[in-house]
């Protein structure tokens, strides 16, 4: 296995696929994703679901339980282990142009 030129802490793409972060995230859209991103409630991450499964959500925490939520109500909420399971924080989702560009 050759040797990434990125470092684990340093942000990166990747590409939605599908519509269970509608309407706030397309499909196909850029999002930028922050390793060492500031975990809260409500934000939005890439995590390990219960089936070891990288999954994009809304993060939610009640009554001391963790949930990922998708956006589109036709998918289902799952609970999980919590923040050791999340590999990033989205901090950005690319536009076309600049203008199209958002920050969370």
């Amino acid at each position: 296995m050759e040797a990434s030129s990125c470092s684990k802490a340093e942000p990166f793409a990747l590409q939605v696929l599908g519509d269970s972060m509608q309407p706030e995230f397309m499909d196909e859209v850029v999002i930028v994703v922050d390793p060492e991103g500031v975990i809260r409630d409500g934000c939005y991450v890439v995590a390990l679901d219960l089936k070891d499964e990288y999954i994009f959500r809304q993060y939610r925490e009640h009554d001391g339980k963790h949930y990922l939520v998708p956006l589109n109500d036709l998918y289902d909420t799952e609970e999980f282990k919590g923040p050791s399971h999340v590999k990033g924080v989205v901090v950005q989702q690319a536009g076309k142009r600049r203008k199209e560009r958002k920050f969370y």
